[in-house]
């Protein structure tokens, strides 16, 4: 589908392509691609280096703040073998308080990496396009980090490494649900205002929060989404879904942080006043 005006020179709108995907969201993909690739590469020495350098461990962040709760540690020695290793492992390697945003972009899998880029491209390039990259990339980032606080603030003394870009999706998918919805929006109601057949703006301004929250259709969304999180985050090793832990409880971090902060990454207010 062009962009271009019309040859008889009227001033019917342009429609977007509809499966253009933002370069910003093709390049992020890329880097999770590529750099999964890589270390799927590397020996079991060299993907186990790369985890203790990169992946979040919240034990980690725990003793760094803390430093009193090694003891705690180290007082489950004699009942947990694992104590030993886990207080030798943050005398190695510290904080490395860079995890709580490093571990986004790590993979345990081709499944793994491949799901956040589909969650990625459902999700992001709405959101990209109202934010601008530079903006998005930053919203990414933030999302992301609050999932690991999220992750940290229930689990502080697990060292089991966190990976993956689910958190920052579930920002994405929480940024789009604040303006989907509205007339003129991708999912937007065609009762009320609303723009002409084919015709979406990516500005149009986007409720409150109150306001998004008095919506059925946001407020079924956001409902269902968290009892999916829950049901298969919560319930995946169980239900033999999946070999590791899911740590659902940084999804929902990513998504309330989503909800929350959108409006600091917004353009259309300023462009719509």
């Amino acid at each position: 589908m062009s962009d271009t005006p019309p040859a008889d020179g009227s001033d019917a709108p342009r429609r977007e392509p509809m499966f253009a995907i933002p370069s910003v969201i093709v390049a992020l993909i890329a880097a999770l691609v590529g750099l999964y690739a890589i270390t799927d590469l590397l020996s079991v020495a060299g993907q186990d280096a790369v985890l203790r350098a990169f992946a979040f461990a919240p034990g980690r962040l725990t003793l760094a703040i803390w430093p009193d709760r090694l003891a705690e540690l180290l007082a489950r020695i004699d009942s947990d073998p694992e104590a030993l290793a886990e207080a030798t492992f943050f005398r190695q390697y510290g904080a490395a308080p860079w995890t709580l945003l490093s571990y986004a972009f790590l993979h345990g899998s081709w499944t793994h990496v491949l799901l956040n880029s589909v969650w990625l491209v459902a999700f992001g390039p709405p959101v990209a396009r109202r934010f601008g990259a530079p903006r998005f990339v930053a919203f990414f980032a933030l999302t992301a980090i609050a999932g690991a606080l999220a992750h940290w603030l229930v689990f502080p003394l697990d060292f089991t490494p966190l990976i993956g870009a689910s958190a920052a999706d579930s920002g994405l998918m929480a940024a789009a649900t604040r303006f989907i919805f509205e007339p003129g929006a991708p999912l937007g109601s065609p009762h009320g205002d609303s723009l002409s057949a084919g015709e979406t703006d990516p500005l149009r301004p986007a409720p409150r929060l109150i306001d998004l929250l008095r919506q059925r259709r946001a407020l079924g969304f956001i409902a269902i989404w968290m009892a999916t999180n829950f049901v298969f985050g919560a319930g995946a090793q169980t239900l033999g879904a999946s070999a590791a832990p899911v740590a659902w409880i940084a999804h929902v971090g990513g998504f309330v942080a989503g909800l929350l902060t959108f409006r600091l990454f917004d353009r259309a207010p300023s462009q719509a006043r």
